[in-house]
């Protein structure tokens, strides 16, 4: 199957300074791609770059064939949704007014806009927060609210749908951390490429179907959970021990801990 977004010997400068370099990648309808790496690895650039939101110094973005310098950005708003890293609102709307805000490319097609709303909102859990203000909102439940206004974005679904997500679960509880990886699993399943930064390298290794190790502005390694993801080289690129280890029936990734009250 073809990609949905193509990136090509990506560089992004900035202030002369290179951020990430020569960078290929391909996100591919009905997966899961997370993208790792310690902080400064390039990681939220890549995606700022695959976003469009960050024109590159060189190289060549693609939205399915075209690439997306070619797109206005209604149509290219109409096939891909993003979650960017800051993505509060300052003022004070409602938060079923910042889910409607997802609507904005589906201008011509209002009838839908009421059921991809609501959907939204029950599928984050903010139904019950649909009348409050977004600026009085805990950071958790922003984040919640954003990703919201993303999935009305992204509906419908289909198989040149992109999403992308930047670090989405960082100001989440547990529940409502797995409860957002596993939408994204539904969106994959449902023909999208989502493409995912995470910090949680365990999160990564359950919910992606293939992982991208960002290392100092390049790409390290890429392929499936079980091909990236190993003691070795995640203990090197994160420049601390890292065990990978079998449990329950899938991979499992942890910094090695000493026991409690024993020094290293």
């Amino acid at each position: 199957m073809k990609p949905a977004l193509t990136l090509k010997d990506v560089t992004v400068s900035i202030g002369g300074k290179k951020i990430i370099e020569s960078v290929s990648l391909e996100l591919h309808p009905g997966e899961v791609t997370a993208i790792i790496g310690p902080n400064g690895a390039g990681k939220s650039t890549l995606l700022s770059a695959a976003s469009g939101h960050l024109r590159p110094t060189s190289g060549l973005v693609l939205l399915g064939e075209k690439p997306t310098a070619n797109y206005k950005a209604a149509h290219a708003a109409r096939i891909r949704a993003v979650m960017a890293q800051e993505s509060g609102v300052a003022f004070s709307f409602t938060v079923r007014e910042v889910v409607a805000m997802g609507r904005t490319p589906w201008v011509k097609e209002k009838a839908n806009d009421d059921a991809a709303i609501n959907e939204a909102l029950d599928l984050t859990d903010i139904q019950h927060l649909a009348e409050r203000d977004v600026t009085t909102l805990s950071g958790g439940e922003r984040q919640r609210t954003a990703l919201a206004r993303v999935i009305a974005q992204a509906t419908p679904v289909n198989e040149a749908s992109v999403v992308l997500l930047d670090e989405p679960t960082s100001a989440m509880d547990v529940a409502h951390a797995e409860a957002t990886l596993r939408l994204a699993r539904d969106l994959a399943a449902r023909g999208a490429a989502v493409g995912v930064v995470l910090h949680d390298l365990d999160a990564a290794a359950s919910y992606a179907d293939r992982l991208v190790l960002m290392d100092r502005g390049q790409i390290r390694a890429v392929g499936s959970v079980r091909e990236v993801a190993t003691a070795e080289l995640l203990s090197q690129v994160y420049n601390t021990e890292v065990e990978v280890f079998e449990f329950g029936g899938r991979l499992r990734v942890s910094p090695l801990r000493a026991s409690h009250g024993q020094i290293a």
